[in-house]
Formats: C-alpha cells, sequence, structure tokens
C-alpha cells in the first residue's frame, strides 16, 4: 500500500473520501470477516518499490533469519558497522548512495529490507515485525557502531530497545515521531471505517502483545543520552518538520539541521546527511 495513507497531511474535502466512508462502513456492516479481511490487507500490505540506484561495487548480498521470515541485508565497505533502516514502502536501494559515502569514511554500511519489502520474506508489515526485524539483525553483528534511519524505520529503531544500540548515535532522515497520532488521523481522513482500522490494530496489537499506545517514537528519542542528529526537508509532506522542530528546541541531545526542496525521499540522497553522518561519526 502506498506510504501516502500513512502519512498524508492533506486536509482537502473530497467525494472520493465521502464514498470510502460508506463503502467500507456498508461492507463491515453486511460481511464484517471479509470487511475485516480486506482491512488487514490494505493497511498492513506495503507497496514493493522499483530499485532506482545502481548497485554498487562490492555490494554483499546476505540473508538474516528473523521471526518474521528471511531478511536480505546489503553490506559495502569495511570498518565499524552503521544499520541503515528504511521507511515504509522503501527498500535498501534507497540508501545506495549514502553507503557509498559511509564506506569511502572507513565504515561498513549494513542495510537491510524490512519484512514484506524489498527482497525479505513476508507480506504484511507493521511496528511490531519491523522491530523484530531490526532485533534480529542486530543479533547477527558484534558490535554497531550507530544507526542510519529514514521515515518508518526511525520509528522501528526508537522503538527498539536492543542493547547494541540503546547508546549508538543516531541519524534519523525525515522521521515520522508522532506515528500514533499521524497514524490514526490520516487514516480518518481518508474516510476508511476507524472501526474496521481498530479491528485491524487490535488484532496485531494482541498477535505480537504490543499495544499501539505504546508506540511513541517522540518519548523515546527523549530518553535516549545518546548523539542524535536529525535532517529534515522543512516542506515534508509525509512526516512534520514541526515535531522535529520541536523535538531539537526540547531535547539536548538532539541536533536538527533543515533542508528546503528536498522533499520526504529525495534528501536520502542530500549533501545534508552526508554532512550530518560525517559529523555524527566523528569522536566528540
Amino acid at each position: 500500500m502506498s506510504e501516502k495513507i500513512y502519512f498524508s497531511t492533506s486536509q482537502r474535502f473530497n467525494w472520493r473520501r465521502s464514498l470510502v466512508s460508506m463503502t467500507t462502513r456498508l461492507h463491515h456492516s453486511i460481511a464484517p470477516k471479509h470487511a475485516k479481511k480486506t482491512a488487514k490487507k490494505l493497511f498492513l500490505t506495503p507497496s514493493r518499490m522499483k530499485d532506482k540506484n545502481q548497485q554498487p561495487g562490492g555490494l554483499v548480498k546476505s540473508q538474516v533469519s528473523s521471526p518474521e521470515g528471511m531478511l536480505t541485508t546489503y553490506r559495502l565497505g569495511s570498518g565499524p558497522v552503521w544499520i541503515l533502516t528504511h521507511g515504509w514502502s522503501g527498500s535498501s536501494n534507497q540508501f545506495y548512495p549514502l553507503m557509498q559515502h559511509i564506506a569511502a569514511q572507513g565504515f561498513t554500511a549494513l542495510a537491510y529490507d524490512h519484512p514484506a519489502h524489498g527482497e525479505s520474506e513476508g507480506i504484511l508489515g507493521h511496528i511490531p515485525a519491523f522491530v523484530r526485524g531490526l532485533e534480529s539483525i542486530l543479533d547477527s553483528e558484534d558490535e554497531v557502531a550507530g544507526l542510519v534511519g529514514h521515515s518508518m524505520g526511525n520509528a522501528t529503531a526508537l522503538e527498539c530497545r536492543h542493547a547494541k544500540i540503546v547508546d549508538s548515535p543516531m541519524l534519523l532522515i525525515a522521521p515520522v515521531l508522532d506515528y500514533v497520532e499521524n497514524l490514526f488521523s490520516t487514516v480518518a481522513r481518508s474516510g476508511y471505517s476507524m472501526r474496521l482500522f481498530e479491528e485491524v490494530v487490535n488484532e496485531v496489537q494482541d498477535e505480537y502483545r504490543y499495544p499501539i499506545q505504546s508506540v511513541d517514537p517522540y518519548q523515546k528519542l527523549k530518553l535516549r543520552q545518546a548523539r542524535t542528529i536529525i535532517v529534515h526537508d522543512e516542506g515534508d509532506k509525509f512526516a512534520k518538520f514541526s515535531v522535529s522542530e520541536k523535538a531539537a528546541a526540547e531535547m539536548e541531545q538532539v541536533t536538527l539541521y533543515r533542508t528546503q526542496n528536498q522533499g520526504h525521499g529525495r534528501i536520502m540522497t542530500s549533501q545534508e546527511v552526508m554532512k550530518s553522518f560525517d559529523r555524527l561519526s566523528r569522536p566528540v
């Protein structure tokens, strides 16, 4: 499913939204089980994005076993390991330019595809599955120097309590720090039956014993003591720049670098991201 339903901030009324509201509510009242199955597929099935970047020379592909299936990993360079975690409906391919930069600075860049993304196994995706996947990646490494995330990958990293990244520096690119609020308000604006959506959410949280209301990247970031750099575009249409700005103002360990005209995706290859990695990876 497109990331737009999760991160869209459009407030405009349209007839399509009204029609979605009417049809999904009617579906739920007539065939509740089928409606729930349809909603689960819609909300938890990411789009498999096409590769946009050419594979770097020397890239090593492998797999790591996880409770969510086999996860495909992409390793480039040598030296201390930096983990790279992408966002919803994304893939490790988006990180290739940054991975080349990281490798050129004397580090190992280790990206991986989340469950149901890229070349990893799985059909359904959500935060609990993403956290399990990241934990498996971290378990497979002896030491981790730091982490780079994009979009929903940042929420995953902040939710993960694995010992190898608790005190590690993080570079958060276009983070969705108000994840739950953004998610629920966006689904509500889409017109989709909130009752149906909540049934899907409840099924996932019961299966994984992971209450949706416990997902709070902003507060988890507030509790971190390690250095954190946020790079965020002022005009990001999917993740609120104002929330990142607030975090930098309230949290001493967080530094914000803003960009313009880079959007939510192009920012991953921006010079500000490259420079921010250099700042974060140098000894204090």
